[in-house]
């Protein structure tokens, strides 16, 4: 049953590929049966561990043998895999249906199919691994899809851009992760994780010399696997992929923002929690990364006006949730909200793309409005997305959002204050950008001067029926999952695939605190409606009086055009400099170019022996001969 999990996606993907000279109907059909079956095993995964315990370890090859170091290719079952196979399988099973109709018209959907399953085999070959080889394998394949993805309709050169800045972007995580898995294979002499978490405590106080810095062993090889989880994860800095990733077509968006390429990261972090914990420096690290993320992807998010672009930097704040919460400690609380996060986030990307079809692929909310009674059905599921992002009482993301912001409160140190702040704060302009973005879109008047408001239409069943699934997830995996994950009774279900030092006990929370998020996002529906509906003016006069903030969230705290100066012109200049005076100037000049001139110099000069006066020949084999008997001579 494990293998069938791992590797049906996969043989759907070979199928659906080589099924495009059959029928798209054939691909269509085959990807999705296949994935929906793996989804179906994962749910038996998951409920017959928490029922019976049931894990292990199966092997399904022998990898890699050289000496003492052996890395096998495994399916390693425990209960965050059994987690993770769940998200994965499930939502992408949704996906790949969704997908039936939302790329109907497009002639290359069995290969978009294809690359869907391949993306979900490469995300479950990275949860499944027992060894850090096997992770990266995964890690990188779906780096590979993603960028096969994002770049699928690759006649559009702004889709190009997208793909390639995501893939250069992930190399400089990728480079960090493989440096950490090289310091880990060089001081444990392994990289299974049971062998390498096992011998963790002894090297606590290793300390390794980096650039002429003396630093702790642990930290460093921490530091360096959260450099990767960085750039998966779009984290502060290494974010900037993410949104331009919107460019692929929208299934694609929710398959990477809910189950696959962006939860790898958080996954990383949690999976390596029994190294993380011998490292303070490190945990304060992905907090404080986590927090300026949370708070610099919500204020961009305030000001965007691409509905696809506005969820994603909400995926970006939510991801820096996980973080912070991973960052404290609360290793569980961050895979509750993942588990959570991954349904309503894949709702909200599903439903933007209703949206978007309905309005002929129009993204601008500006240019929408006054559709509610025109899309009824994805008007009710995009409210329920919204109201489970915002963390509105009683839907899946008001328990595991709020459940980070009390075991922050509950951690009572400095650095825990300020996760509340900043959780709150968060969450705040969370409310802000979710019902703009939902007022914007369905309230209000018409907006769209080049389709008439009676040619937009609601999506077809197979559209929907993916959106009923994943909200009944957004109401319900919250209230259904949250004593499983963070109930005082998790560590029967966690068992030893998370590991705390101290675990933090969720008790003795005073009411007021308990009720401040719920008020606040509560409050701010209305407040909301009025700002962006009823009195919309109040909002412009307030762009106009504030535009050097407006511009500066409008251009993303201008971190793409920083990196533009330090690192883009700087490496065409430094290119430019090599290019002309090292290859133009040196290599050409003297090599292939220098040659090809001296040979026609010299043809040049013998052709003028060519006069067709016998004399000048009988002179040229005179001196020929010559040369020949002087030659002769002196050897």
């Amino acid at each position: 049953m494990s293998y069938a999990v791992i590797f049906l996606p996969l043989i759907g993907s070979i199928l659906g590929y080589l099924g495009k000279s059959l029928s798209k109907k054939f691909s269509e059909i085959t990807t999705c049966i296949f994935v929906s079956l793996s989804a179906l095993l994962s749910l038996f995964i998951f409920f017959d561990g928490l029922k019976n315990k049931n894990y292990d370890n199966y092997k399904v090859l022998e990898w890699i043998s050289s000496g003492n170091f052996e890395a096998n290719w495994s399916i390693n079952i425990d209960p965050l895999s059994s987690v993770m196979l769940v998200v994965v399988t499930l939502i992408s099973a949704l996906v790949h249906i969704y997908s039936i109709g939302y790329m109907s018209h497009d002639p290359h959907k069995p290969r978009f199919m294809s690359y869907l399953s391949l993306f979900t085999f490469s995300m479950l070959t990275l949860v499944v691994s027992d060894n850090f080889l096997q992770l990266f394998f995964g890690w990188e394949g779906v780096g590979l899809c993603s960028y096969l993805l994002i770049g699928f309709w690759y006649k559009k050169e702004s889709a190009n851009n997208a793909a390639i800045k995501a893939f250069i972007v992930n190399r400089i995580g990728d480079f960090g992760l493989a440096i950490g898995i090289f310091l880990i294979f060089f001081y444990f002499g392994t990289i299974n994780f049971d062998e390498v978490f096992q011998q963790v405590p002894q090297f606590t106080q290793k300390k390794f010399v980096f650039f002429g810095i003396e630093l702790n062993l642990i930290t460093l090889i921490c530091i360096f696997l959260f450099i990767g989880a960085m750039g998966k994860s779009a984290q502060f800095l290494l974010h900037t992929w993410l949104p331009d990733a919107m460019e692929g077509p929208t299934p694609v968006s929710a398959l990477i923002h809910a189950a696959t390429m962006v939860t790898a990261g958080v996954f990383l972090v949690v999976k390596c929690s029994p190294i993380f914990e011998y490292s303070d420096t490190a945990l304060n690290l992905v907090a404080i990364i986590g927090m300026i993320t949370a708070i610099f992807a919500a204020s961009v998010a305030l000001v965007q006006n691409d509905i696809k672009k506005i969820v994603a930097y909400s995926t970006c704040s939510q991801l820096g949730y996980m973080f912070f919460a991973a960052g404290i400690g609360a290793y569980h609380v961050a895979m509750f909200h993942l588990f959570t996060h991954a349904f309503f986030k894949a709702l909200l990307f599903l439903g933007s793309g209703s949206v978007i079809h309905a309005f002929h692929e129009e993204q601008d909310i500006r240019k929408m409005g006054g559709i509610m009674k025109k899309l009824p059905y994805t008007y009710v599921f995009m409210l329920i997305g919204t109201l489970a992002l915002t963390g509105f009482p009683f839907l899946s993301g008001f328990y595991s959002k709020d459940a980070i912001i009390e075991f922050a409160y509950l951690t009572k140190s400095q650095l825990g204050n300020y996760v509340v702040f900043i959780g709150v704060f968060t969450a705040f302009l969370t409310s802000i950008y979710s019902w703009r973005l939902f007022f914007k879109t369905f309230h209000g008047s018409y907006n769209n001067s080049k389709l008439p408001i009676e040619k937009t239409h609601e999506s077809p069943l197979i559209m929907l029926i993916p959106l009923l699934f994943l909200s009944i997830g957004a109401i319900l995996a919250g209230v259904f999952f949250k004593e499983i994950f963070i109930g005082h009774h998790n560590n029967d279900f966690w068992q030893s695939s998370v590991f705390f030092l101290e675990e933090i006990k969720h008790d003795k929370i005073p009411l007021w605190f308990l009720l401040l998020t719920p008020t606040l996002v509560v409050v701010l529906i209305p407040i909301s409606y009025y700002y962006f509906v009823a009195n919309t003016s109040i909002i412009e006069d307030f762009k106009k009086t504030n535009a050097p903030l407006y511009n500066f969230l409008q251009n993303k705290w201008y971190i793409d055009e920083l990196y533009e100066i330090i690192f883009v012109k700087t490496a065409k200049k430094i290119g430019s400099f090599f290019w002309k005076q090292g290859d133009i100037g040196t290599i050409d000049r003297f090599g292939p170019d220098g040659i090809s001139k001296l040979i026609k110099l010299i043809s040049n000069k013998a052709g003028r022996f060519q006069t067709g006066f016998i004399y000048d020949y009988a002179f040229v084999m005179l001196i020929g001969l010559s040369i020949l008997l002087t030659y002769l001579i002196l050897i």
